[in-house]
């Protein structure tokens, strides 16, 4: 079996063989290494992708708004990925955010899975009917495991997921009580140690 430090290298190396800066190239190497290491096919669609990326030209975009939609020629999933993760920080405020026609788009949802980690939120992604939770790039839970090649989604919806516990006040409550009983009841030493501590000059 492949490692991961080999699929990160030799996937950056291929990004830079296909005309992306070597700084792009680093994203995509991490991001093969992340789609792997969660059981997604990153390498198989990365390889198809390369196949059609100087085809197709591939729309690029800037800003990302609430709803950004490619008409004709679907957007690059690199590109578009690396401006969510430069723009997370904003879109975070968006409650939902809509990408029409998107090539490849499991490329895109490791750049997801790293901006979860930035805001420190969990991030909800829906590729059309496959649902993605992305944790803090962490762990991605899904109902997608299938090990195949997705050329083109109509719709990504992304939205940003508050953090709450998920549990009540009155079972964290319950819980606390029980490890009260590992607590260690101070006794006169311990309080005369406590107090002389530090009190010693030992030079």
């Amino acid at each position: 079996m492949i490692s991961l430090s080999e699929i990160d290298t030799t996937t950056k190396r291929a990004t830079k063989a296909m005309g992306f800066s070597w700084g792009v190239a680093e994203e995509v190497g991490k991001n093969m290494r992340l789609l792997e290491l969660y059981g997604l096919p990153g390498v198989k669609n990365l390889n198809e992708y390369f196949k059609n990326y100087k085809i197709e030209n591939y729309k690029s975009i800037k800003v990302i708004s609430e709803i950004n939609e490619a008409t004709s020629i679907p957007y690059c999933p690199i590109e578009l990925g690396i401006n969510f993760l430069d723009q997370i920080t904003f879109v975070e405020n968006v409650k939902e955010i809509k990408f029409i026609n998107i090539a490849f788009p499991l490329l895109f949802l490791p750049f997801i899975s790293r901006g979860s980690e930035v805001i420190g939120k969990r991030i909800f992604c829906k590729i059309d009917e496959k649902e993605f939770l992305l944790n803090f790039n962490q762990t991605i839970y899904s109902n997608f495991l299938k090990s195949e090649v997705i050329n083109n989604c109509k719709l990504i919806n992304i939205s940003f997921v508050d953090n709450v516990n998920t549990f009540t006040e009155n079972e964290w409550n319950e819980i606390y009580k029980i490890s009260e009983k590992t607590f260690v009841e101070e006794s006169e030493s311990l309080k005369r140690d406590a107090a002389g501590a530090g009190l010693t000059d030992n030079d």
